[in-house]
């Protein structure tokens, strides 16, 4: 009973919507009407064309399993689905055997070949389907394109368009419970959004900020959804044993020590650099507002102390339900 119960409160926190029979639409893949899509190429005169992505909840479990499999490692994979209109629809996701390390990933040829033979046993088998983006994981320092993810990104835009890139930070997954995930599409190259607008707040490590400052409007976000349906049940319910399985077996607390050291060490830097801008700027008289200075600290330290007690809160309720077995 547990078991279920939990799963239940997984697809409340990522919001998980249930389709009755007549939106498993969503699962039926028309080939014409793909190959239209692909023939008139309607995105290429707005490049936000692409607004949403729904994610099959069976396709998301298994990015979060791949990605919480690789530690501090990143890996990556990719996802299967179709477009509809100005949507992305992710039906199902597989890793790739690519080499990753703390701060990037890329796949080889043999990543490639993988891909390649992986697609065309999908269509032996009836699963048409196309290989719509590539996913893969920031461990730890959130869902965001970083350079070397702007041009792999680009490159797939350009030859395999319709193409999306989805981040996963499966640290702070296991911290809150909730799917850390982003979805994301480039810019073409060179082109300037008119209606640039503040960009939604992201804890963002120091060492990382540079990185992501230089390269934050080359891209875009998408607005993710999740969904499952009747003919996926069963399989989602068998993923999600494996998952609780491992989940249950594991202490956030114990498992994110080390993140958590990281981000207090972060936010000690960012508080020594916040407090050197000002102390610079007062001595050259120029007016700055420490408020401003600080806003985006205690942002970060509201984070990393909500997800702290998200921890705590989940082990406790683990020994409880241990206690009255």
């Amino acid at each position: 009973m547990e078991v279920d119960e939990a799963q239940e409160v997984w697809e409340l926190k990522n919001r998980v919507e249930q389709l009755d029979g007549s939106d498993d639409w969503r699962y039926k893949y028309d080939e014409a009407e793909q190959k239209w899509f692909a023939d008139k190429r309607p995105w290429t005169g707005d490049p936000h064309y692409f607004r949403r992505v729904h994610i099959s909840a069976v396709a998301l479990i298994k990015m979060v399993m791949h990605a919480r499999s690789g530690g501090n490692i990143e890996v990556m994979g990719s996802m299967q689905g179709k477009v509809d209109h100005n949507e992305f629809v992710v039906t199902d996701a597989f890793p790739l055997p690519v080499e990753g390390t703390e701060t990037r990933v890329s796949a080889h040829a043999e990543g490639n070949e993988f891909l390649v033979a992986y697609h065309e046993r999908s269509q032996e088998v009836g699963r048409k389907e196309n290989i719509i983006g590539w996913y893969h994981s920031h461990p730890s320092y959130g869902c965001w394109l970083s350079g070397i993810d702007v041009q792999t990104q680009q490159s797939n835009q350009q030859y395999q368009d319709p193409f999306l890139a989805v981040v996963i930070d499966p640290i702070r997954t296991m911290s809150t419970g909730k799917v850390e995930i982003g979805a994301f599409r480039t810019y073409p190259i060179g082109y300037k959004d008119p209606d640039e607008g503040q960009s939604e707040y992201q804890t963002i490590p120091l060492s990382k900020i540079e990185d992501f400052g230089v390269h934050c409007k080359s891209y875009y976000p998408l607005e993710v959804t999740c969904f499952k349906s009747t003919m996926d049940s069963k399989l989602l319910h068998q993923l999600w044993r494996r998952y609780w399985a491992s989940t249950l077996s594991s202490s956030p607390l114990l498992e994110n020590r080390d993140y958590l050291a990281s981000k207090l060490d972060d936010i000690a830097a960012k508080a020594g650099q916040a407090h050197e801008d000002i102390q610079e700027h007062t001595r050259a008289h120029h007016r700055v507002d420490p408020n401003r200075k600080l806003l985006t600290l205690s942002k970060d330290v509201e984070k990393i102390g909500h997800e702290h007690l998200q921890g705590i809160m989940t082990q406790a309720i683990r020994r409880a339900l241990f206690r009255s077995a």
